[in-house]
């Protein structure tokens, strides 16, 4: 397995309820802050090798953000989505960021318009990649496999503590194999995906996050299940600050048509279908996200005009 660095730092920070929630850091100790939240399922440090370096090399401080029930972040189930943004506002605080952008990958993207709109004065921009929209309330949209969650979402209230715990078990049971296991999930993927896992630094990488984050309890993919299926507390409507937007066109796990659905109904939103990409097709594009949410901020996103579709070729 190909060498992957390790987080400049790592800890936890105590949050809301006596509860913690645990970060990694990336890239210069005092820059700009990008909050990166990862995806459904993974943890702090599924950040592309290729974003930490740019990160390293313009000054920028990026911190992936476990969220409950997964690294050493305490489980809890929140009320809604917009309910975690208190939490990010102490982890914030006692890492004396003071505005920031805010990154999504596919899971992580409902938690990153929260943020943008609950904070639009500490929020400068929102990069969503891949995100899922809402199966309730006036922007939800049928399809995908989001559409599985309901079903599932009864059992896992009832078991999401002792299932994550016997998760992570399972987990560290198959440690050996967990390469293997990689190789074999990226072959059943479609090219974009199976491309991506191919790249040794970036197999590296999903295999450091994998094994770190379930080292105790794996129980926050299933509570981004739960709540995928409840109302977001927040419409579309209620995210003010810029959002860039990425998506694959073949897709196969959130279908393209939801990204293109959700981004037309947010204030201020560019929209950019990634031509042949599946799921993580904006990991592949890590830097570019970097640039364009490094160009919002409170002057310069209020002189642009937004554009809604715009797209391009890879």
């Amino acid at each position: 397995m190909a060498e992957i660095e390790r987080p400049r730092l790592e800890g936890s920070v105590a949050v809301r309820d006596g509860r913690r929630l645990s970060f990694a850091e990336f890239g210069a100790p005092r820059g700009a802050a990008i909050i990166w939240m990862h995806g459904t399922p993974g943890g702090r440090r599924q950040i592309p090798v290729e974003a930490r370096a740019y990160a390293a090399e313009h000054d920028l401080r990026i911190i992936g953000i476990d969220r409950p029930g997964i690294g050493t972040s305490t489980p809890h189930l929140y009320a809604n989505v917009l309910d975690w943004v208190g939490d990010l506002e102490l982890l914030a605080d006692a890492l004396a960021v003071d505005t920031m952008r805010v990154i999504g990958l596919s899971g992580g993207g409902p938690y990153a318009l929260a943020a943008g709109a609950a904070l639009p004065d500490r929020v400068h921009g929102v990069g969503v990649l891949g995100g899922v929209a809402p199966t309730k309330g006036p922007d939800a949209i049928r399809g995908g496999l989001v559409e599985l969650a309901p079903y599932a979402a009864p059992v896992l209230s009832l078991t999401r503590i002792p299932l994550g715990y016997v998760l992570a078990g399972a987990i560290r049971l198959i440690r050996p194999l967990a390469g293997p296991a990689i190789d074999t999930y990226a072959a059943l993927q479609p090219r974009g995906d199976k491309e991506l896992l191919a790249r040794p630094e970036f197999r590296a990488m999903f295999l450091d996050d994998l094994l770190n984050g379930a080292r105790f309890h794996v129980g926050a993919p299933l509570a981004d299940i739960i709540l995928f299926t409840r109302p977001w507390g927040f419409d579309a409507a209620d995210v003010t600050v810029p959002v860039r937007w990425w998506h694959g066109d073949s897709d196969h796990i959130i279908p393209h048509a939801h990204g293109v659905h959700l981004a037309s109904r947010l204030p201020d939103c560019r929209f950019e279908t990634i031509h042949g990409e599946s799921h993580l097709g904006g990991m592949g594009v890590a830097t570019e996200v970097l640039e364009e949410l490094m160009d919002l901020g409170p002057r310069k996103a209020a002189a642009r005009s937004p554009r809604k579709a715009a797209t391009r070729k890879r």
